[in-house]
């Protein structure tokens, strides 16, 4: 099995997190954006995002060999936000998810980030179809998924008693 990898672009590297990233996963988490589109992970402290991150991220790297990554700005090392391949029990195909502080919107990083997941899902991977599973009320993360070449393919329930319907879009090879 492929091992969680470090990915370099232009501006950014994006690579596993380690349990030492826990206060910025404490942030991110707790962003009103990620609270709106994503939901409430009840992370409150940085003992919960250590629990956050070894429930979440590394065990999937140790089960997957890929998961929800790091990523940070090339030049300074600072992190400023997600991005990664998510494989839900409740979907067939890999899921490719992003999320950034707010104040790194609008900068193309996002769009870095998930070009360069998205070609590592493919090439590296092998994955034919990656799935992104969106918030319809995340205008923004839809924008971006259609810039990437995703497109939208149907509404639906994550789990069965999860309350609000998603879309989910569909990028095939």
């Amino acid at each position: 099995m492929e091992t969680a990898s470090r990915i370099e672009t232009a501006r950014l590297v994006i690579r596993p997190f380690t349990i030492h990233d826990a206060a910025f996963v404490l942030e991110l988490v707790n962003d009103p954006a990620w609270l709106e589109h994503i939901g409430d992970r009840g992370v409150r402290t940085v003992a919960d995002a250590r629990s956050y991150l070894s429930k979440g991220p590394l065990d999937s790297y140790a089960r997957n060999g890929f998961g929800f990554n790091l990523v940070e700005l090339k030049s300074t090392g600072e992190p400023i936000g997600g991005c990664g391949l998510i494989k839900r029990e409740t979907l067939t195909d890999v899921d490719l998810g992003f999320a950034f502080l707010p104040q790194f919107r609008g900068m193309g990083y996002a769009e870095e980030a998930a070009r360069a997941t998205l070609k590592y899902a493919r090439e590296i991977l092998g994955f034919d179809r990656v799935v992104a599973v969106v918030s319809q009320a995340n205008t923004r993360s839809i924008a971006l998924l259609q810039k990437l070449g995703f497109t939208y393919e149907k509404s639906l329930h994550l789990t069965p008693d999860d309350p609000e319907e998603i879309s989910l879009f569909v990028s095939q090879r």
